[in-house]
C-alpha cells in the first residue's frame, strides 16, 4: 500500500518548540547586550522568528527566537566585534534572509559599498550601555539583505 506524501508547507512557525532549551544567545557570557525587534512588512512586530548570529572573529555563533507579543530578540556579543553575521528566519520564508549588524562604522568591501542611506541601516545604534538593531523586512526601511 502507498500512501500520499506530505503535503509541502511555508517553514514555521514552529521554531519556539526547540528555541529556549538553553541559552544560545550568548556569544560572550561578558559581552555587550545587542537587542532589537524583526519586523514585517507592515511594520508589525514578528512574534516568531529567530534570529542568528554569527561572529567570524571569535567564531562563536548564537540564536535567538523573537518575544511573542514584541517581535524583540537579545544576545550578549562580543564588546571588541566589528561585524556579526545575521540570518533571519520567519514565517512565510521558503528561505532565510542574509544580512549584517555593524556594531561601529565599517572598514570592509561589503561597507565600502553600501550607500549613507544601508550603512545606517545596518548600524547597530547605542542605547546606554547596550547596542540596538532592528530588522526591517520590507518597506522604505527595510534592512539591508544580501544574497546567499
Amino acid at each position: 500500500m502507498s500512501l500520499p506524501g506530505t503535503p509541502s508547507q511555508t517553514v514555521g512557525p514552529f521554531y519556539s518548540i526547540g528555541l529556549c532549551r538553553r541559552e544560545d544567545n550568548e556569544l560572550d557570557p561578558n559581552g555587550v547586550e545587542l537587542r532589537g525587534t524583526l519586523y514585517d512588512g507592515k511594520g508589525e512586530p514578528v512574534p516568531d522568528g529567530m534570529i542568528e548570529l554569527w561572529d567570524a572573529a571569535s567564531a562563536t555563533w548564537g540564536r535567538c527566537g523573537t518575544a511573542e507579543e514584541a517581535g524583540g530578540f537579545r544576545f550578549r556579543v562580543p564588546r571588541d566585534a566589528a561585524v556579526l553575521e545575521v540570518l533571519v528566519f520567519s514565517r512565510g520564508m521558503l528561505q532565510h534572509e542574509r544580512t549584517r549588524v555593524y556594531l561601529r562604522a565599517g572598514d570592509d568591501e561589503v561597507w565600502r559599498a553600501l550607500d549613507d542611506a544601508q550603512r545606517a541601516r545596518l548600524l547597530a545604534q547605542r542605547d546606554g550601555d547596550a547596542l540596538v538593531f532592528d530588522i526591517r523586512m520590507q518597506g522604505e526601511d527595510a534592512t539591508v539583505f544580501f544574497e546567499q
